[in-house]
């Protein structure tokens, strides 16, 4: 089946995510229903992740919101929930790749490699956002702010942040000096003064103006 519009911006947000887009998607017939998010296009360093979570509606995870609400030690709780209790895709798209196909198509990438590591394939998908990633092995909705209103995109949004800042807590070690622990390579004036007193590290996107700006001159 072709892909269905976005649902548009001018509906009307929930104060809390829920299920109500899962339910409706069960009345047309789907039974695997997953969400789907990103974090990470906008630093200057670090991969872009994403994640795909299916929710059992029977045991949902009791700590649910869009991660953006939610403090670190809330999301680290929750995110400890939903691995407990759903079917997990994550995937990401590394700088090299985010330099080589830009970062939306990096950003797509991220999500077809999450969707391919669930355990058992979806058929139906809700995307955050506004389009569709191509050649999704289902039917799939773009769902405007979906992370603030669909429960399976908010726990995709809270796996997706808690494993890139993971990440970058990591990278932070391999490189100190950057901050990234606390920024997660977003281009924080400590980050952008980092960058031009220790230089440009490999997990630096390249393509990205700020640092193809220093390459260049």
């Amino acid at each position: 089946m072709p892909p269905s519009h976005p649902i548009g911006q001018e509906a009307e947000m929930q104060t809390l995510p829920d299920f109500q887009i899962e339910t409706i998607a069960t009345r047309t017939g789907a039974r695997r229903i997953v969400g789907v998010d990103e974090v990470g296009r906008g630093p200057l360093a670090g991969p872009v992740t994403a994640a795909a979570v299916w929710l059992d509606a029977s045991s949902l995870p009791p700590i649910l919101q869009d991660s953006k609400r939610l403090g670190s030690a809330a999301r680290a709780a929750a995110f400890v929930q939903i691995m407990a209790l759903a079917d997990v895709g994550i995937g990401h798209a590394s700088p090299a790749e985010i330099d080589d196909v830009n970062i939306l198509q990096a950003t797509y990438l991220a999500m077809s490699r999450a969707i391919a590591a669930l355990r058992m394939p979806p058929d139906h998908l809700l995307i955050d956002g506004n389009r569709l990633p191509p050649g999704l092995p289902c039917r799939a909705e773009a769902i405007v702010k979906g992370d603030a209103r669909s429960l399976s995109v908010a726990a995709a949004s809270i796996v997706a942040k808690v494993t890139r800042d993971r990440i970058m807590t990591d990278l932070a070690r391999r490189y100190p000096g950057y901050g990234w622990e606390e920024n997660a390579g977003y281009p924080t004036k400590r980050h952008k003064n980092a960058i031009a007193d220790l230089g440009i590290t490999p997990e630096h996107r390249r393509s990205f103006a700020p640092i193809r700006n220093m390459l260049c001159g």
